[in-house]
């Protein structure tokens, strides 16, 4: 049995799919059972709640031989509430429940300097850490930021021909897409023959700058598309401006300015840690769809 959380968001959602031909019994943990696939509805086990209560995560994980863990960033809470906070529950069941093997979301950075002040990031390790305690052999998907984030930039990239970050322009970085991510987790999830606790790094196949990016999606979108550069300080104005709880705003910056100084640039890329999407093939996929709508 394998417990998915979070199975109607992007990587959930994913991996679901993936999961339902492999012969598993699947059970899931959702607030809204109408959000799932039809398909899903009538082939998975379904435990309606947030797989943040105490009382759901012990009916979920039990009997359970694998758990996919993925913590929903919460703007109402600090880091630490939003994930080890969150993450408490989970851990006693999984422990209580004996649990084998769990598979979570997380980030890369562990070990590093600027690890140790990178806002969400240093609270999603502190996470693994919480749930490698338990005992559970566990794989922590270290990856850096997403190509769907971009996402959130459609409507400046097709208004105005810009989208915005406070990265330097020519800071090159790995970035991945949600699918690559979606297929190592269900191949971890399958194997289950993996000990202990270690981080599974997630790369893309090339590192990208914010520059290169632009360049890639004028050339998918055809049309021009530029970087423009905000400063800390505006980003955190903005997003406290829309209410957003301070400390978990002050997490995001922190966390952008680590990976401006190199928090994601400490794993080296090889056949092991490289993902196959590219950048282009994302934005021919994915993007320029959601561009087009």
């Amino acid at each position: 049995m394998i417990v998915i959380t979070a199975p109607t968001g992007n990587i959930g959602r994913g991996l679901l799919a993936r999961l339902l031909g492999s012969g598993e019994d699947l059970r899931v943990i959702v607030r809204d059972p109408a959000r799932l696939p039809d398909a899903a509805r009538e082939r998975v086990e379904v435990v309606v709640g947030s797989h943040g209560d105490a009382e759901v995560v012990d009916r979920a994980f039990e009997g359970a031989d694998a758990v996919f863990w993925l913590v929903p960033p919460d703007s109402a809470r600090t880091p630490a509430e939003g994930w080890s906070g969150f993450t408490a529950p989970a851990a006693k069941a999984l422990a209580a429940h004996g649990v084998g093997h769990v598979v979570g979301v997380s980030a890369l950075g562990r070990g590093t300097a600027v690890a140790e002040r990178a806002g969400l990031v240093t609270a999603s390790l502190a996470m693994d850490e919480l749930i490698a305690e338990t005992g559970v052999a566990y794989r922590a998907l270290a990856n850096p930021s997403f190509f769907e984030n971009l996402l959130e930039e459609v409507d400046s990239i097709r208004e105005k021909g810009v989208y915005t970050d406070v990265l330097d322009p020519d800071r090159k970085a790995p970035l991945v897409a949600v699918a690559d991510i979606v297929a190592v987790a269900a191949r971890l999830l399958l194997d289950r023959t993996w000990t202990g606790f270690a981080d599974v790094p997630v790369l893309g196949p090339k590192d990208l700058s914010p520059n290169d990016l632009a360049r890639i999606m004028t050339e998918q979108l055809g049309l021009p598309v530029r970087y423009e550069r905000e400063s800390l300080d505006d980003l955190r104005s903005t997003l406290i401006g829309y209410g957003l709880n301070e400390e978990f705003v002050h997490g995001i910056a922190d966390m952008k300015h680590a990976k401006d100084n190199g928090l994601d640039a400490g794993v080296t890329r090889t056949a092991d840690t490289a993902s196959p999407t590219t950048f282009e093939q994302w934005c021919a996929e994915i993007l320029k769809p959601a561009f087009e709508s």
